[in-house]
């Protein structure tokens, strides 16, 4: 079962902060960076989760996953295109893949992934969507063609839309602008751990 609390960070100095403040599952999503500089970050954060017990997911570099010995990435629609996807499952490379439309989600499905990401659920501030808010309808209507596939909702999340997010149906809420803009990540991170296993309880 997949963790509840899914963190997204843009640094391996941001994971080495937050994932000790209890998350599990942290994705490092790195962007605009040399080759050289993504491959040692995430080198980097792949020792400092094993220390943790934590899942590094490596967003986009399948390649440098794959030679780094990780064990999952995450892929967006366009990477879909040119990754190997019979070099990580050769590996033993689990992946997520997003999705936006129905289309993208049947084509994610087929390729058996660990996870499907739906995005985003209502609007969020970090970077210009093609795609306007998908709202909890769609997140219901996701959870039921994805089936036993885990569901990931990501976009505007705050721990006071927890409770409609996972009762429309989603496994995991993935959360970066709430934490990146709080005044204190490392309190808010808390925050969202502790709210995550309030649901999981429930």
């Amino acid at each position: 079962m997949m963790d509840r609390f899914y963190l997204i960070v843009g640094h391996v100095g941001r994971l080495e902060l937050l994932v000790p403040q209890g998350a599990k599952l942290v994705q490092l999503r790195i962007k605009d960076r040399p080759e050289a500089e993504v491959r040692r970050q995430i080198a980097r954060a792949r020792d400092f989760c094993a220390v943790h017990d934590a899942q590094l997911v490596v967003n986009d570099y399948w390649q440098a996953a794959l030679d780094l010995n990780c064990g999952f990435v995450h892929l967006g629609q366009e990477d879909m295109d040119s990754a190997d996807f019979a070099a990580l499952r050769r590996k033993g490379i689990r992946f997520g893949l997003s999705t936006h439309d129905e289309e993208e989600l049947d084509r994610a499905l087929s390729l058996g992934p660990e996870y499907v990401a739906l995005g985003p659920v209502y609007p969020t501030l970090l970077k210009k969507m093609k795609w306007g808010p998908q709202g909890l309808e769609r997140v219901t209507r996701w959870k039921q063609m994805a089936g036993e596939t885990p569901l990931v909702a990501i976009g505007g999340l705050t721990p006071e839309r927890l409770p409609g997010v996972f009762s429309a149906g989603a496994d995991s809420a993935a959360v970066v602008t709430d934490i990146q803009l709080a005044d204190d990540p490392e309190a808010r991170t808390r925050e969202w751990v502790q709210a995550c296993r309030i649901m999981e309880d429930a």
